[in-house]
C-alpha cells in the first residue's frame, strides 16, 4: 500500500479497510512514514471523519502497536476506570480500594499530570516512599497479593498514540471525537481490563466543554470497547467546578483518605461510589443498586481505607499516612483568598483553580517540569454556599513564595458571587451504555 494512496482515499471521503489502517499504523511506528504524511492524513481524517468500523480498527491497531498487559495471568475478573481529566480528580485513589475490597482485581496503568489536569501517578508519588515505576512482575504480584495496583504506564504502551497525539497537538486536529476516542481507548485496551468504566468530564475544567459533546465522545468509546469484547459503560460528569475541595497532589491524597475514613466532600464520595458500583456491576457482583450498597458498606466499615494502606505498603510507601496525613508533604507558604462581598457563591471556575494549582507548583507545563507535591489549592466553599465579606474562599499552598503570588491571581478570578441563592447542579449528568 502506498501511503499517498491511503491519504488520498480519506481526503476524497473514502472509507479505509482494517488492513489499510493496520498497515499505516505499523509503518508509522517503524518510522517509515514521515511526519508530513501522517499530518496530512490526520487533517483528512479530521475533516472527513472516521466511521465506526474505521475508529475501531484504528483503536485496535494503536493498542497493539506496542506493549500490552496480559491480564489472563491474574486470578479473577479485572476492572479499570478512566477519567478524561479534571481539576481535583482524586477518584482512582478511592475507587480502586473499594473495588479491590469487593474481590475484583484492579490492574491500573496511569499517567502523570500535564497542564491543569492532575495525574494519579503524581498523587501516589507524593506519599513518602511510594514507587510508581514497577516492573511487570512487581505489578502483577501486587495485583495478586493486594487485589489492586496503580503504576506508571510503560513507555511502549500504545506508541502509535504518542506519535499521533504529538502531531495532532501541532496541526489543529485535536478536536476530533474519533481521534480522541481512539487515543483514550487504545491505552485502555492495551491495559487489558475486562470491565471498564469511563468518567467523561464536561465543563470549563474539561476538554469537552458541553454535555452533548461529552456524551457523544462517551458513546463512541463505549461502542469501541464493546466491539473489542469489553464490558463498558460511561458517566458524563460536570467539571465546571473542581471535584471536592483539594486540587494538588498531597492535598488530594489527604482528601482521598478523608473520604475513605467516612468524611470528606460529598461530591467526591458520591462520584466514587457511583463509579465503583458500576465497576462492580459490570464485574458481576449483583444489580447496580446492590453494588452501590456494597460500596457504601466497604467505605463505612474501613475496609477500603485499610486496602489503600496495604497497597501503599506493597509499593514501598509508609502506610501510616492513612491514619496520620501530616506525614504527607506540607507547603511552607500559604495565602487565603477572601470574599470581597456578601452573597452566594455562584460558581468556582475549575479551569482557573487548575491554573492556580499549576503555577503554585502542583503541575507541569512541560513534561520535564519538576512538581511540588505539597502545592495546591484547598477550597473553603462550594457553589451555592453563603458568604460574607472577609470569609475565606480558598487557601493556596506552595513551597515557592513567588509561585504563590502568581497563583493568587488565577484563584481570585475563579469565584463569582451572586445576590441570589442558586440551585446546585447535578454532578452526574448521564450514563452511557
Amino acid at each position: 500500500m502506498r501511503i499517498s494512496d491511503f491519504i488520498e482515499k480519506k481526503r476524497d471521503g473514502g472509507e479505509h479497510t482494517e488492513v489499510e489502517i493496520r498497515t499505516f499504523i505499523t509503518e508509522m511506528v517503524r518510522g517509515n512514514v514521515p511526519d508530513y504524511m501522517v499530518s496530512a492524513w490526520l487533517m483528512a481524517a479530521f475533516i472527513r471523519g472516521l466511521s465506526h468500523s474505521e475508529t475501531v480498527a484504528l483503536t485496535m491497531a494503536m493498542a497493539e502497536s506496542g506493549d500490552t498487559v496480559d491480564t489472563s495471568r491474574i486470578d479473577g475478573i479485572t476492572a479499570d476506570k478512566h477519567s478524561t481529566g479534571g481539576v481535583g480528580d482524586k477518584t482512582s485513589l478511592i475507587i480502586a480500594p473499594i473495588v479491590a475490597s469487593a474481590g475484583i482485581k484492579v490492574a491500573k496503568l496511569s499517567g502523570r499530570g500535564l497542564g491543569i489536569t492532575g495525574g494519579t501517578v503524581d498523587k501516589i508519588a507524593s506519599i513518602p516512599g511510594c514507587r510508581t515505576e514497577l516492573s511487570t512482575e512487581e505489578f502483577f504480584s501486587t495485583v495478586d497479593r493486594v487485589g489492586m495496583c496503580i503504576s506508571a504506564q510503560s513507555g511502549n504502551l500504545a506508541p502509535a498514540d504518542k506519535i499521533l497525539y504529538a502531531l495532532r497537538d501541532v496541526t489543529a486536529t485535536i478536536d476530533s471525537i474519533p481521534l480522541i476516542a481512539s487515543s483514550i481507548m487504545s491505552k485502555k485496551l492495551a491495559s487489558g481490563a475486562e470491565c471498564i468504566v469511563l468518567d467523561v468530564k464536561c465543563g470549563n475544567g474539561a476538554f469537552m466543554r458541553t454535555e452533548e459533546k461529552a456524551a457523544e465522545l462517551a458513546q463512541v468509546m463505549v461502542d469501541i470497547g464493546k466491539s473489542s469484547g469489553r464490558r463498558m459503560c460511561a458517566l458524563v460528569t460536570d467539571m465546571s467546578t473542581p471535584l471536592g475541595l483539594a486540587a494538588g497532589n498531597a492535598p488530594e491524597v489527604r482528601e482521598a483518605i478523608d473520604v475513605l475514613s467516612g468524611k470528606g466532600p460529598r461530591d467526591t464520595r458520591e462520584i466514587c461510589l457511583e463509579i465503583a458500583a458500576q465497576m462492580m456491576y459490570l464485574s458481576g457482583k449483583g444489580e447496580l443498586g446492590s453494588c452501590r450498597s456494597q460500596a457504601e458498606i466497604i467505605i463505612d466499615s474501613g475496609r477500603a481505607k485499610a486496602k489503600l494502606g496495604e497497597f501503599i505498603s506493597a509499593i514501598g510507601g509508609d502506610p501510616r499516612v492513612i491514619e496520620d496525613t501530616s506525614l504527607l508533604p506540607t507547603a511552607e507558604n500559604c495565602v487565603e483568598i477572601k470574599s470581597l462581598s456578601e452573597g452566594f457563591v455562584k460558581d468556582i471556575n475549575a479551569e482557573m483553580i487548575g491554573r492556580a494549582a499549576l503555577v503554585a507548583g502542583a503541575g507541569r507545563e512541560t513534561k520535564s517540569d519538576a512538581v511540588d507535591y505539597a502545592a495546591g489549592v484547598i477550597l473553603a466553599v462550594k457553589p451555592g454556599d453563603k458568604v460574607t465579606a472577609g470569609d475565606t474562599l480558598c487557601r493556596i499552598e506552595a513551597s515557592d513564595r513567588d509561585k504563590l503570588m502568581r497563583a493568587e491571581e488565577y484563584a481570585r478570578a475563579a469565584f463569582g458571587i451572586s445576590d441570589e441563592p442558586l440551585e446546585r447542579k447535578p454532578l452526574i449528568l448521564r450514563t452511557v451504555v
